[in-house]
């Protein structure tokens, strides 16, 4: 499905596909293509031809619980979507598709795995001056059939997180790496959100002791596309992020970790690596939760 020689490099190299496959295969039978953006109304300005918008927020979340849907809920909103089980979903969004990775991470927790991430995004997209259209497409409601939700395998607790560190909750244990990937003033206590965003979400500002800061934007290149695999590798490696550790990313909510979650697992094929989307919300709010800074 790939037509961009770099992602030959991936371990995963059918995990994305190109702005230029994809306007060629907006028409293909079983492909749908989902936006999710961190600003919501940008759909509503020109979107990818037959993109269905996904709202992050009012229809991933619950709303009463900090989790997200349920398997009836998730169904619910697939069939209504027009999307049936065997489609192949290509998920893109706006800046460096940091809100498409923390869709395709929630489709993955029900399991959905014929999906794919368009490289680039929104920016490239537009960039390249391909067609946008503003008709919300209308697809016949469909009967889809969610799993159980599982939360084990890419997901990561509170609970879970502190038993990466030690007795005193000082330092990692050996085979265990966190990956802290909000920046470096948030990592180091001085914000407790990015800047020119509003500061709350959390009492305590600093990080998990052990965790390696790397921001999440750093996978990217310049144009939203992500770096060649060589970099990628030279970027974690670097901070002893390695393949033969148990690793977890945070960031504040989960959203940006879901991006670097998406490039280890998928881009590097890391085999044991988990999203801790409670982030710095939960963890600097805890009482008692060991915090370096």
């Amino acid at each position: 499905m790939a037509s961009d020689e770099k992602f030959k490099e991936y371990a995963h190299p059918d995990i994305l596909v190109s702005t230029e496959w994809l306007a060629d295969h907006l028409e293909d039978k079983g492909l749908r293509i989902i936006e999710c953006d961190e600003d919501v109304l940008l759909y509503e300005q020109g979107h990818i031809p037959g993109a269905i918008k996904v709202d992050w927020f009012t229809e991933l979340n619950d709303a009463t619980r900090r989790d997200y849907l349920d398997r009836d809920h998730f169904a619910a909103l697939l069939s209504a979507k027009g999307i049936s089980n065997g489609d192949t979903l290509i998920f893109y969004g706006d800046k460096n598709n940091w809100w498409a990775t923390y869709s395709f991470w929630v489709f993955q927790l029900f399991g959905h795995t014929k999906a794919q991430l368009l490289d680039g995004g929104r920016a490239k997209w537009l960039a390249e001056n391909r067609a946008l259209s503003h008709d919300t497409p209308a697809y016949a409601a469909t009967q889809y059939k969610a799993p159980a939700r599982n939360d084990k395998e890419i997901r990561a607790f509170r609970d879970e997180v502190r038993d990466l560190l030690d007795k005193d909750g000082q330092a990692l244990k050996s085979g265990q790496a966190l990956v802290d990937v909000r920046s470096n003033d948030e990592y180091t206590g001085k914000l407790l959100h990015m800047a020119n965003y509003p500061q709350e979400g959390a009492l305590r500002g600093g990080h998990i002791p052990g965790a390696a800061n790397i921001p999440w934007a750093q996978a990217a290149q310049e144009d939203g596309t992500f770096k060649p695999a060589a970099a990628l590798r030279a970027l974690y490696e670097g901070k002893g992020i390695t393949d033969d550790k148990d690793v977890v990313t945070y960031c504040r909510i989960g959203e940006r970790s879901s991006h670097s979650w998406f490039v280890l697992k998928y881009l590097l094929g890391y085999k044991h690596v988990r999203n801790y989307d409670g982030s710095w919300t939960e963890w600097g709010n805890l009482v008692g939760a060991p915090i370096e800074r």
